[in-house]
């Protein structure tokens, strides 16, 4: 008979253990669980920094017995250390991370199968659309494209096959937000939907999904996370231990899993996410207000902003507007001759690295996504993306100012 994980051992074909995530103690600050959530010193060596485990494979001391850890593919203590760590972050009682946010994304619509309806934020990363509508409707899935802003459309939405309420807030480019909380209410009262939110934008620094009624939480750990544009990953957190278990069956089935150096990138990264995040934001507000203030900007997309429509619910769903900021230059000309002169900006794709980024939705990010439909949402040709960075604000906003005055 198989031990079982308490035993010392687990199935081989379960996709590993699934392990409590948080600290003994739910009484840390968020600064204090980034950086020692999930990584005790190393027990061989004192070392303050968990090891990268380089190893496809592992010594069992016994036929069917192990040190809990048989293969990389299934389990990996670095990996293991990030995904405790994710976890205790956003409150989550599980979290398993992969190769790519992409892959997270693609794990978590294994909760669902072909038959299931899915109702989606519209306004999504692009890459996320072209895994819907281009890959998954081929195996059955439907999907509804609705502004999830608008809970009577959500309601409306809804069929007898609905398994699933996918929600980007604030959206990708365009800054939209969700009331999660009344979200979260809606799928517990019409039947037992899982609502899933992609917090990469905001990350659990400024907005924890979960505390608000969400089942599930996904992550581009590329992004903020990571905050270094060095390592590429992904994660999906839960306390739901179903939908743990169902999603570390798949990772571990389909193998798309972050490597330990990954994974250690990413836990470096981390343990600075408190004040990366709050340089930001701080950066963030300012590059927005001064982009309010100029005439050859038509508009400005921020939560910060007493303009967004949202700007209430942000302030009482968020606990800062983070450091994303869209604006509109008119037309694809002119975004094009700003975005060519940019200097201290990169023209590049990506966001949430410490420097910062900028880009054209339209050609980069949505690009994707069909053009008719990309000017219904309002990402048109003269939409910029901005991921203000911890660099001195005067820099980048002298940056911006110079491109724009030749634009």
């Amino acid at each position: 008979m198989m031990p079982s994980p308490g035993k010392g051992g687990h199935d081989p074909h379960a996709g590993g253990p699934v392990m409590e995530a948080t600290l003994k103690t739910t009484k840390e600050g968020f600064s204090t669980l980034a950086i020692h959530a999930g990584q005790a010193p190393d027990p061989a060596t004192g070392a303050i920094i968990p090891p990268i485990y380089a190893t496809s494979t592992y010594v069992q001391t016994a036929l069917g017995r192990t040190r809990g850890f048989d293969y990389a593919r299934t389990i990996n203590p670095t990996r293991l250390a990030l995904e405790k760590n994710l976890a205790a972050l956003e409150g989550a009682r599980f979290g398993s991370a992969f190769a790519s946010g992409m892959a997270a994304i693609s794990a978590v619509m294994a909760l669902v199968q072909a038959g299931d309806h899915v109702v989606a934020t519209r306004n999504v990363y692009g890459g996320t659309y072209r895994l819907f509508e281009r890959v998954l409707r081929g195996y059955g899935l439907s999907f509804s494209w609705v502004d999830t802003a608008d809970l009577r459309a959500v309601e409306r939405a809804l069929t007898p096959r609905t398994r699933m309420i996918y929600v980007e807030t604030p959206t990708n480019p365009l800054l939209a937000l969700t009331d999660l909380r009344a979200l979260s209410r809606l799928a517990g009262r019409r039947r037992r939907l899982v609502t899933v939110v992609d917090n990469t934008f905001m990350t659990p620094y400024f907005q924890r999904p979960l505390a608000l009624g969400a089942d599930v939480v996904v992550h581009s750990t590329t992004k903020f996370l990571n905050g270094h544009s060095d390592s590429l990953g992904g994660a999906v957190l839960t306390s739901d231990r179903r939908i743990a278990e169902r999603i570390r069956f798949v990772q571990n089935s389909a193998g798309a899993i972050l490597s330990p150096f990954d994974a250690w990138l990413v836990l470096r990264g981390v343990k600075t996410l408190a004040l990366r995040m709050q340089r930001h934001e701080e950066n963030g507000r300012r590059v927005a207000a001064w982009l309010a203030r100029q005439g050859k900007v038509r508009r400005v997309l921020y939560p910060g902003l007493r303009s967004h429509p949202q700007y209430a619910l942000a302030r009482r769903q968020m606990s800062g507007f983070g450091a994303m900021v869209s604006f509109d230059l008119g037309t694809y000309r002119r975004a094009k001759r700003f975005l060519d002169r940019v200097r201290l900006c990169a023209l590049a794709e990506s966001l949430g690295g410490v420097e910062t980024l900028i880009g054209h939705p339209a050609t980069m990010t949505h690009g994707s996504v069909p053009a008719e439909e990309r000017r219904a949402l309002g990402i048109t040709d003269g939409l910029v993306r901005i991921s203000v960075g911890v660099e001195d604000a005067r820099d980048i906003i002298a940056d911006l100012d110079q491109a724009l005055a030749r634009a």
